[in-house]
């Protein structure tokens, strides 16, 4: 029970403005090609069937042609079909393969990936991917931080130190943050009160993380519970943003068995990733 105020003092910190605001910022995209029919395969793409006339509208009024009138003094984002003459580091839309200029946009414009998982559909299955991996991948060095402070640093950490030290209250705080994150990205209404159901369960869930963490660090001597322990804050951190992004996108979460099905496999990356992070922080200590 003493963790209920830390847990209310630490969420009440977090700022869901911040991340509408993020995700609701314009961003303007430069199509171009040597044909018409290049032009209606990318128009296509960016805007599928099955959007809303309004959501159709508000993304449109984000995609320019080239040479059209009225346009843009700059662009956020270029994106240039096969048939069309394009420097060497231009985005290629390629029919056969549209998901891969997906990656390299995110790879090079981060930035970018909420307001363009918000506004086109195809960036955001992989906006999710990658907003689920590094909140996991956050939660899982935090967990070693707690145990090895020297090694906040190196991972980046720089909210791991405050005063707010407990283990579950920062992974809870940070897989809310997920939440408003995966919301955004899907194009759902953000904040505690719009949220209140995913914030609850995620609270609620935290006490469950921690006694497992606990039990397994209790019953491995000398450090050896650092593995599994950051594992179980990657694994558990992973399941609650991929039902998550489930719910957001189909409207329906993971069962009973498919959540114990994809925290086990999520476990076993997360032994992998925290065994790296250890490994790290000891070449660099002994360097």
């Amino acid at each position: 029970m003493s963790l209920f105020p830390q847990l209310r003092k630490a969420i009440a910190t977090l700022n869901p403005n911040e991340v509408r605001e993020m995700a609701e910022q314009r961003v303007d995209i430069r199509l171009i090609a040597a044909q018409a029919s290049s032009y209606t395969a990318m128009a296509d793409w960016l805007l599928p069937e099955g959007l809303s006339p309004a959501k159709r509208t508000e993304a449109s009024l984000m995609i320019h042609l080239e040479g059209e009138e009225n346009k843009p003094s700059s662009f956020d984002l270029e994106i240039y079909a096969e048939d069309a003459i394009a420097p060497a580091d231009a985005f290629i839309f390629r029919r056969e393969d549209p998901r891969r200029v997906v990656r390299e946009i995110l790879d090079k414009k981060e930035e970018l990936g909420l307001p363009l998982a918000r506004l086109f559909t195809p960036f955001r299955e992989e906006v999710c991917s990658r907003l689920i991996h590094k909140l996991s991948l956050e939660n899982a060095g935090f967990s070693l931080a707690t145990a090895l402070p020297n090694i906040a640093p190196i991972l980046g950490l720089g909210w791991a130190a405050g005063e707010f030290a407990s283990d579950s209250v920062v992974l809870t705080m940070n897989q809310v943050r997920l939440a408003f994150f995966l919301g955004a990205a899907n194009d759902r209404p953000v904040g505690y009160t719009d949220q209140r159901t995913e914030v609850a369960s995620i609270i609620a869930g935290a006490f469950g993380w921690r006694a497992i963490a606990r039990e397994i660090v209790s019953k491995i001597p000398m450090g050896g519970g650092l593995v599994p322990k950051a594992a179980i804050a990657y694994a558990g951190t992973y399941v609650i943003g991929k039902s998550l992004e489930r719910y957001y996108r189909f409207g329906y979460k993971y069962t009973r068995g498919e959540r114990r099905e994809a925290y086990e496999n999520a476990f076993q990356k997360g032994k992998v990733i925290a065994a790296n992070l250890i490994e790290r922080f000891k070449a660099r200590k002994t360097a």
